[in-house]
């Protein structure tokens, strides 16, 4: 059996995804659900697991899953975790220290927001031994559409977070440039239909009618404020010594990110 642990607005369209492919898959979530395949009791999914996937918020729900609250690294048949999670990479790599060797450890973060996880046409930044990610594929393939095997274990959560800084540096920036806009008098769909097709051209601006995020005000429990946590994580894998003025600034205004109409 798969169990994906966290089924918010990332983990319940992959957990369909899964389903809808044929896999035996169910969800387990702290917070009751309405959807037939996602318990809050994990006394239903404990037992038969042997795949699990993470996708909850950060790393004190990681912990809580895999060790503390529910203790998935216990369940009796357990063979693989794999990490869905944006989270450090040097957290992520600890965790190797921390469960049996018998159960393979890769790290598969994703890149595309909701509307890619519904349409199950995903990026996953893979981590792992090639043998460990072949065993997956399967389950990969129902989900996603794009799948880069960035190195060993931590590696694939690393790429991910370098990327998360692109990604929120074009939302600050894309952001910036629509206020300005709208100050100049200029049309919103006008200017972004000009840089779809010009040198300012980027996902966000690309996708910002299809983005859940797009029109979003930082909120701790939104995506905007997962991406102040996302560069939170990428600087704390920074290189020793490295300049962080700029993905300070980028997170700085992110935070600072109101509503747009």
């Amino acid at each position: 059996m798969i169990v994906v642990a966290g089924c918010g607005r990332m983990g319940e369209p992959m957990l369909t995804a899964l389903r809808r492919a044929g896999h035996e898959a169910y969800g387990f979530d702290v917070v009751s659900k309405d959807n037939n395949f996602v318990t809050n009791d994990i006394s239903k999914v404990y037992a038969p697991v042997e795949t699990l996937i993470t996708v909850v918020r950060d790393i004190a729900q990681t912990e809580n899953v895999i060790f503390d609250d529910q203790r998935f690294v216990d369940a009796p048949n357990l063979k693989r975790i794999v990490v869905s999670s944006t989270l450090s990479p040097r957290y992520v790599q600890s965790l190797r220290d921390r469960v049996a060797p018998e159960i393979a450890l890769i790290d598969a973060p994703m890149s595309g927001a909701s509307i890619a996880a519904r349409q199950a046409r995903l990026s996953f930044m893979l981590g792992g031994s090639p043998t460990d990610i072949a065993g997956i594929q399967s389950l990969l393939d129902a989900m996603g559409t794009h799948f880069h095997h960035m190195g060993d274990y931590g590696a694939g959560m690393q790429a991910k977070v370098l990327n998360n800084m692109l990604a929120a540096a074009n939302t600050a920036m894309t952001r910036l440039v629509l206020d300005w806009a709208d100050y100049a008098g200029i049309n919103e769909a006008n200017l972004l239909a000009l840089i779809h097709t010009s040198s300012g051209q980027n996902w966000f601006a690309s996708g910002m009618s299809d983005i859940e995020f797009s029109r979003d005000g930082y909120a701790q429990d939104n995506t905007i404020g997962i991406l102040v946590k996302d560069i939170a994580s990428a600087l704390d894998a920074a290189p020793q010594g490295a300049d962080i003025t700029l993905p300070t600034a980028i997170q700085a205004a992110i935070a600072n990110l109101k509503p747009r109409p």
